[in-house]
């Protein structure tokens, strides 16, 4: 077994374990600030050290876990989106708890959790990498303990997503049961049609639909969003979301690739009734996250059409979305969390004034809201054509329209939050400060989307490498 293939891992791990000794051991006050700082820098070694891995396709212990350049690409992603979250939130983290090396330390277990789903080619080790990601995720929804919302939100989310992995599990039995196997090649040479096996791939949908809060699965997402903390919720938005469909994607193109007559139909349901319900519902939202959550049920719609082209193109597309969408998400909640802790609410009413207190955090946040749209020159645009046009060629033209159409309508409520930041009186007059750091992710996100939107060649190239992996 070729132990080097899983360091970027252990290295996560390592980091982790670190980073809860030093908090025991070091002085508390001198270590809430520089805990954050040190996950930051260690994390960023480790990005570094996984583009060393590019051109390798090798598989641990039997081919239970891959190091391809499709897992690549969404380790890469993750680690990026932890790194911009940690940056964002070291101010508030402090704030919030002074159990600061505990929070940081179960973010990146969670994260070990992301990139083991994204290499993992048979169900149970995919099984250990999901459930390792929302017992994490369980804990750090209810981590603010003075939130009377934030313990409500981990209750929700603990009960709602035990009960989605039971259906996961009893859905991999029935694959199991009838397939003997547990490898996601081995499934793919010893399926049928049969009612059993269509049985448990329907199970498994509803958990993977569950986790992507995918209509009519989505429940969960506006309290838990709402009442995490603001971190945590850009989290669960943007790297556990990416998890998601990593997984899905290796599952549904390698096991259940010959059955695609059958689940086609219902993710072409799934998506349009994600894009519908979830901008509909997002247009009534008064609160920034509950709004932020409905738009991220939608945009989990745009993303899962992009598998009914069933081909690399399809795929591309939607991990080319799946990158700006992070990008922008990112911007939206520095924004969020800037201004929550400014005032200590996260309504959109709490933006107004917004671009005479900041201008800076008022562009960032239009740029990023404009780039959900998939307004032109931002990158969403990039993203959402090509999804649109995968699909489109592959005779879901309807869905293509539609998802167009639902974009256009989203611009509203995305226009309310831009009005209130420029139209609307300032609520005080107190003076906006806000941290370094949080203003380099702001700027960071500003600068990703105009780029990638004017210029995504290079981000295209890296997706459809990642695409052809799986082919």
């Amino acid at each position: 077994m070729n132990i080097a293939l899983l360091t970027s891992e252990i290295a996560v791990v390592i980091l982790a374990l670190l980073i809860i000794i030093f908090d025991l051991l070091l002085p508390r006050q001198e270590t809430r600030r520089s805990l954050g700082a040190f996950a930051v820098c260690g994390l960023l070694g480790i990005l570094v050290y996984t583009f060393s891995q590019y051109g390798i396709s090798a598989t641990v212990y039997h081919g239970f876990f891959v190091v391809d350049t499709f897992a690549l690409f969404f380790k890469q992603l993750f680690i990026v989106a932890t790194i911009l979250t940690l940056l964002f939130s070291l101010d508030y983290v402090e704030k919030m708890t002074r159990n600061a090396g505990e929070f940081y330390a179960l973010l990146l277990l969670g994260l070990v959790g992301m990139m083991v789903m994204a290499s993992a080619t048979d169900l149970l080790t995919l099984f250990v990498g999901l459930e390792l990601m929302t017992i994490v995720f369980y804990v750090l929804v209810g981590f603010d303990l003075k939130s009377v919302k934030s313990s409500e939100a981990g209750i929700k989310y603990a009960i709602l997503g035990s009960a989605s992995s039971a259906v996961f599990l009893y859905g991999v039995s029935w694959i199991y049961g009838f397939t003997g196997n547990i490898m996601l090649s081995q499934i793919a040479e010893h399926i049928t049609a049969s009612p059993a096996v269509l049985f448990g791939m329907g199970l498994m949908i509803a958990g993977f639909c569950f986790k992507l809060s995918i209509v009519p699965f989505h429940m969960w997402a506006p309290d838990v969003y709402e009442g995490a903390p603001i971190p945590v919720t850009a989290m669960l938005a943007m790297a556990s979301k990416a998890a998601g469909f990593a997984i899905v994607l290796r599952v549904f193109f390698v096991a259940f690739n010959d059955l695609q007559m059958y689940w086609l139909p219902i993710v072409s349901a799934l998506a349009g009734l994600s894009m519908v319900v979830g901008i509909v519902g997002a247009i009534w939202q008064k609160n920034t996250k509950r709004m932020l959550a409905y738009s991220s049920i939608a945009q989990a719609g745009y993303i899962l059409s992009g598998m009914l082209a069933a081909n690399p193109a399809g795929v591309k597309g939607m991990l080319v979305y799946a990158v700006l969408y992070m990008v922008a998400n990112v911007g939206a909640f520095a924004v969020t969390l800037a201004v929550y802790n400014q005032c200590g609410s996260d309504d959109i009413e709490d933006l107004s004034g917004l671009s005479q207190k900041s201008p800076l955090l008022a562009v960032v946040m239009t740029v990023s809201l404009m780039s959900m749209a998939g307004l032109p020159p931002m990158a969403g645009f990039v993203g959402k054509m090509y999804i649109f046009m995968a699909i489109a060629d592959s005779g879901y033209l309807w869905l293509a329209i539609l998802g167009l159409v639902m974009s256009m309508i989203s611009v509203y409520y995305y226009i309310l939050v831009v009005r209130a930041m420029y139209s609307n009186a300032v609520k005080d007059q107190q003076i906006f400060t806000m941290s370094g750091s949080l203003r380099i992710v702001a700027l960071l996100s500003l600068i990703a989307t105009l780029f990638i939107g004017i210029y995504p060649a290079p981000l295209a190239t890296l997706a459809n490498a990642a695409a052809m992996a799986l082919w």
